[in-house]
């Protein structure tokens, strides 16, 4: 009988697996005048009670994500000569901005059903719940955000660009273009043996306006009587003098 409460006890107990610990390069960037882009360097480790398991070869996966936001794809066709926009379908949830890099091909790190549940590929953080009836192929405006989104380099897929060494540490680098958009950023980490998730990590990275930027962003938001009668004064001063240089180079 102490023989069977004793096992049952050891059953009720967590089992120690892999455990992720992580650490950022930065946990901020500001958005100056110049800010032309920035890097992100995420590394860590894994955290083992015991000798790695089986299932496979450990694998890394990090994925950077902006804030969400929903976006209005319209669809143009050429009529008469002339590119006019036709159908329209509003995109519910897109990320600003995400980035997904991975320490082997995406397709060999994880499956089909853990993306479906963790939602890690960038087809799968963008939510469309539905388009007008009359719109023919509605997922091809969701291909297209994707398209143009990558071609900005707003989205990125970056296969094997994390390094692993000894099963043990990771880093990977992800690169920010300079057309950010203001918020939390939210960096998560997953550790994968044969496609199964391990772990699971999860932190961010505050990007903010500074400087000038700063100061124009709450004058308009805080102030608008002020900053329109700002705006007006400086359009009107260079406007007064573009016209006294030309006057004097006409001379």
């Amino acid at each position: 009988m102490l023989r069977l409460l004793s096992l049952l006890v050891l059953l009720a107990l967590p089992v120690q697996g892999e455990e992720i610990v992580l650490g950022l390069s930065r946990d901020e960037v500001a958005i100056t005048a110049n800010f032309d882009g920035s890097d992100v360097m995420i590394f860590g480790a894994v955290k083992r009670e015991a000798p790695a398991p089986g299932g496979g070869p450990l694998e890394v996966i990090i994925t950077l994500a902006g804030p969400s936001e929903s976006v209005l794809v319209r669809r143009k066709e050429r009529r008469l000569g002339i590119w006019v926009n036709t159908d329209s379908v509003e995109v519910d949830v897109a990320p600003s901005f995400y980035a997904v890099a991975t320490s082997a091909p995406f397709r060999d790190v994880l499956t089909e059903v853990e993306d479906l549940r963790y939602g890690v590929s960038i087809p799968r953080v963008i939510r469309s719940v539905g388009a007008p009836a009359n719109v023919a192929n509605s997922e091809t405006f969701t291909e297209a955000l994707i398209r143009i989104r990558a071609a900005s380099g707003l989205y990125q897929i970056l296969d094997s660009q994390v390094d692993i060494e000894e099963e043990t540490l990771f880093r990977g680098q992800i690169a920010l273009p300079a057309a950010l958009t203001e918020g939390e950023y939210v960096a998560r980490i997953f550790i994968t043996r044969g496609g199964v998730v391990m772990d699971e990590y999860q932190t961010s990275i505050a990007v903010y306006k500074a400087g000038l930027e700063r100061w124009l962003f709450e004058m308009s938001r805080n102030q608008p009587f002020w900053y329109g009668l700002m705006s007006l004064a400086i359009a009107i001063s260079a406007g007064w003098l573009a016209s006294a240089a030309f006057r004097i180079f006409a001379r």
